[in-house]
Formats: structure tokens, sequence, C-alpha cells
């Protein structure tokens, strides 16, 4: 019997193992993960823009509250064939006389008062800072989710792959009972073939599993926007937070959820919005002041050359007095997105409220299948190890030991799959309470 391809499986297995175990600098945490995704995720890095963009806007200036001081300066000059007939019939002529003008001055306009729109504007400025910081944070929160999520597939994927490397070994040895019973004569030629047709089906799931792990590790890389061919090996273990509690979760999320703030945020934006049209209703009060120097020289004429310099001030005041409705149908849309703001709170305040639920009851439930799950895995060990025995003395057909065998594999990654979804109820419920730890 030919046993070179479970050998080149096993070797390769081996070659996986040894990566894995040799170098333990390679060894990525889920909190390295975390840091290096913040620090080099693209969809952070554009919010973390954003945010600056907002934070610039924020400012006297730009919400015209600060006044605007223009210089110019202004040279016009001339040259023209000119023609004149004075009151008393005199008549001058000049060809190609010059005209020259010259004008420079500072001049500083200032809105005074304008019903305090304003002040208005500033304070939405402010909260369109704060509404970036919201969705900086949202963003944050749900690349960490992507983060931990990718990071504990992957240890499962890990614990399935290390289960089928076991159960891989147990097969082999199958293989090698059945072909020594044959030799002696305790066997038939069937149970040789099927021992070796189970081998070649568990080598088969092994290959799937070690594809979907490499890939699953290059996904990570990825979401951590860093060389995808990086290599790195993960923790053993998935430890689950058994401790939380659905009223924590719902009055931290109140507070914290980034959605729901962002939705408090704009409110207020429509507020203020409101108290901006309103100030339209209000008279509008300009100052205005410089200082100007005028220069002049003609060719012909009664004066030859002027100047003037000194300063200038004065205001100009305005008040819309009927602008065919305008000011009435911008009000009340105004008042209507305040109202659909209110709406939308109390929409998303009950969508959180029953996420929260449902996530939780699915989280309970994962919980309490861990330990079932594990005493499950516990019971199918001691029957295989049993069966075992009983397999290799000839004392039980071929079927019922690899019906044992197939039993604790299938507990092993029940187990495991218990464990990773009582994790993602775990991170799901956090992020969810703007509570996930990074």
């Amino acid at each position: 019997m030919n046993y070179s391809i479970p050998k080149t499986i096993r070797f390769f297995i081996f070659l996986v193992v040894l990566a894995n175990t040799t170098y333990a600098q390679d060894l990525l945490t889920v909190e390295d993960a975390v840091r290096i995704a913040l620090e080099n995720n693209y969809e952070i890095r554009l919010a973390k823009n954003e945010l600056q963009i907002d934070t610039e806007g924020v400012s006297l200036g730009y919400a015209g509250i600060l006044p605007g001081v223009q210089a110019s300066i202004t040279d016009n000059n001339n040259i023209q064939d000119i023609s004149q007939v004075r009151s008393d019939g005199t008549r001058r002529e000049l060809n190609s006389g010059k005209n020259n003008n010259l004008s420079y001055g500072v001049n500083l306009d200032w809105t005074i008062f304008d019903g305090f729109g304003m002040f208005a504007r500033y304070d939405q400025l402010k909260e369109l800072q704060n509404l970036g910081e919201a969705e900086l944070q949202q963003a944050v929160l749900g690349r960490v989710a992507n983060v931990m999520t990718t990071y504990f597939e992957i240890i499962q994927q890990k614990q399935e792959l290390s289960a089928l490397d076991s159960t891989l070994v147990i097969s082999q040895q199958r293989v090698e009972f059945a072909q020594n019973r044959f030799t002696i004569g305790k066997a038939s030629k069937l149970e040789v073939l099927n021992a070796q047709v189970d081998l070649n089906t568990d080598q088969t799931l092994l290959l799937r599993q070690i594809e979907l792990y490499a890939n699953t590790k290059t996904q990570l890389n990825e979401i951590m926007a860093r060389d995808i061919e990086t290599a790195f090996t993960v923790e053993d273990a998935m430890l689950v937070d058994e401790s939380l509690q659905l009223g924590e979760l719902e009055a931290l999320a109140k507070d914290q959820n980034p959605e729901i703030q962002a939705q408090l945020i704009n409110k207020s934006i429509a507020e203020l919005e409101f108290k901006r049209v309103r100030a339209n209703r209000y008279p509008v009060l300009v100052g205005s002041t410089g200082y100007n120097f005028n220069e002049s020289e003609s060719s012909l004429g009664f004066t030859s050359s002027s100047s003037t310099q000194g300063f200038n001030y004065g205001f100009t005041a305005s008040v819309n007095i009927f602008d065919g409705f305008t000011q009435n149908r911008d009000e009340k849309i105004a008042k209507l997105q305040i109202q659909n703001s209110n709406i939308v709170i109390e929409q998303q305040l009950q969508t959180l409220q029953s996420q929260l639920a449902t996530a939780y009851q699915t989280y309970l439930t994962n919980v309490r299948l861990i330990d079932l799950e594990q005493r499950n895995e516990a019971i199918a060990k001691e029957n295989l190890e049993i069966t075992l025995e009983k397999f290799k003395i000839g004392t039980i057909p071929t079927i019922e030991f690899r019906t044992a065998q197939l039993n604790y594999i299938n507990a092993k990654v029940r187990y495991s799959e218990a464990t990773y979804q009582a994790k993602l109820s775990e991170i799901t419920l956090k992020q969810l309470a703007g509570n996930l730890s990074f």
C-alpha cells in the first residue's frame, strides 16, 4: 500500500505548525491588530481628515462675526485726442493728451448686527465639528469590531485546523491497522479500502481548512492596511466576557452609541438653522470705514491735477419688508426639519433597543452553548479513546470506529464554533453600547 500522500500532507502540516511556533516574534495579539488598524486603516484615516476639515471650519471669521479688510489700488491711464468748446465759444484742441488717475487705500466692512444669525452660524460650525467626532467614533468602532471579528475567526479556524490534524493522524493509524490485519488475514480488502477513502476525505477537509485559514489571515492584513503577505500567528484561545448585563448595556448605549450621538447633534444643527433663518426678519447693520488716496492728472481742462486723501466712514442698514413670503416658508421648513430630527432620534432609539435585546438573547444562548459543547467534547474524546482501543484488538467494526471519530471531530468543531459565536455576540453588544475597548 502506498502512503506517500498522507505522509506528504502530514509533512506540510508539520511545516505549518513549525512556522507558527518557531517565529514567536510574529505572534499578533488582538490588541496589536486593533492598534495597527487604527493607525493604517483607510476608512479611519479618511474620517480623521473629515474631522480635521470640520475643525478648521470652526472660526469667528468663517461664521461672519469678524470684519473684512480689503486693500485696493487702481491706476487708470489713457492717451486721447481732445477737442473742447467752452461756454464762451472758445475752442481748444489737443492731440495725444494724457489723463491719469491713481487711487489706493484700505477699507473695512463689519456686519454689526444681523439678527444674531452670525452667532447661530458659529454654533452650527461647532456642532458640525462634534458631528465629525461622532462619525469618526462610529468609523473607529466599526473597524475595531471588524478587526476583532476577523481575528477571532482566525483563532476558531486555527482550532478547527488542529482538530482536523488530530483526526487525520487517527485516520492514518486506522489505515495502518487495517493493512496489518489484512496482511495477517484478519480483515478483508474492503476494510482497507474504506479506511483509505476516509483518510482521503479527511485530507481534503484539512486542505480546505488550510486554504480558509490562510485566506482569512490575508483578509485581516487587508483590514489592517498592511502588506497582505505579512506572516503572523494568532493566540490559541478566546476569552468570552460572560458578565454582560442588558440594563447596563442599554444605559451605555443611550450615552455612548455614536449613531445616537450623531442624531442628537443633527437635531442641534437643525435648531440652530431655524435661529439662523429667523434672523433674516431683523435689520442688517453694516459699518464701514477706510483710508483712501486719489490722484488725477489731465492735459486739458480747468484742473490739470488734483489729489485727495483721508478717512471715510459710514454705515448701511437694510431690512426685508416683503420677499414673496419666502421667509415664512423657510421658517416652516426649518421647523419641519427639527421635527424630523426628533422622529429619527425616536426611531433610532427604538431600533437600538431592539438590536440590543436580540443580540443579548443570542449572547445568552451562545454562552450556555459553550458549557454544553465543552462537555460534549470531553465525552466524545473519552468515547473515541475507548473505541480506538477496542478497534485495535478487533472487537468493534470499522463503521463504529469511524462514527466515534467523526463524533469527536464534530464535537471539537462545535465547541470552537460556540466559543466564537459567543465572542461575536459580545463584540456586537459592546459595539452597540459604544463601549468596545480598544
